[in-house]
């Protein structure tokens, strides 16, 4: 495969959102069946965050994969439509960032595209560089985005409230969804955090759990008949179905996911 043709390509989503679909990994970036809506049901909406950003003073995210920046532009128009928005530190990785001509013709849907996101993702993705990049969003938003892999990536400076674990499926990227990750993850954590991810996969459950995750169900969305929230603390988990973390253990001990 060519490196022209290892580039990914913007395709539209059934809520009129766009997304990209990667050659490389064969996967959407986002759920097919909106994209836009599918990042508000998992990252905001079910993990509690969108009413945690309307009662904090401040709050820390840490998100897996980059991507095409819709995490951060959703994060903005939640903290800009709030007449007195927390502070928010926004810590993320990316190993294959988009290149700025496809990022300013991303399509986010008529409520998002009030704030030309594609013209502030353009200027994102024309300026990092690999490493460290970090840029000031708003007077409340701070971005932090590392360019290259989570293995060479650095320790946020503090404790991170909400994880967004958005890399490609571990049917294709599955050194992004193993217990050493999952660990290294919960070093980042406060000891209220919440992870949340669109994947349902017993494997990636089991792999939360060997790290010492509590793990939860919840309603997937689009379609997804689930997806997995995760705690250090389990009463951050009530209302929710959970999961039999020691059986996982077991299972992933056992060589079932191998």
């Amino acid at each position: 495969m060519s490196e022209e043709d290892q580039k990914p390509r913007i395709s539209k989503t059934k809520d009129g959102s766009t997304t990209l679909y990667s050659p490389v990994f064969d996967q959407h970036y986002h759920n097919p069946n909106g994209a836009v809506a599918e990042s508000k049901i998992v990252f905001f909406e079910t993990p509690g965050l969108v009413d945690a950003l309307q009662e904090r003073e401040h709050i820390a995210i840490f998100e897996m994969g980059f991507g095409t920046g819709l995490n951060l532009i959703l994060l903005k128009k939640y903290l800009d439509d709030l007449q007195n928005p927390p502070t928010v530190d926004f810590y993320t990785v990316e190993a294959y960032p988009v290149d700025p001509k496809t990022a300013s013709r991303f399509d986010f849907g008529d409520e998002l595209n009030q704030q030309n996101p594609g013209k502030l993702l353009k200027s994102i993705f024309s300026d990092v560089e690999p490493g460290t990049n970090s840029i000031q969003i708003s007077e409340y938003l701070t971005l932090n985005l590392f360019i290259g892999s989570f293995d060479n990536s650095p320790q946020p400076d503090q404790p991170i409230d909400y994880f967004f674990h958005d890399p490609f499926s571990p049917e294709v990227n599955a050194e992004l969804w193993t217990p050493d990750v999952f660990q290294r993850l919960k070093s980042y954590a406060a000891k209220s955090a919440m992870l949340a991810t669109y994947c349902a996969a017993s494997s990636a459950r089991a792999a939360m759990a060997v790290a010492g995750w509590k793990i939860s169900r919840a309603p997937g969305a689009l379609g997804k008949r689930e997806m997995t929230l995760a705690s250090l603390d389990e009463k951050n988990l009530v209302g929710f179905k959970r999961v039999n973390e020691q059986r996982l253990v077991e299972r992933y001990q056992q060589g079932d996911f191998d």
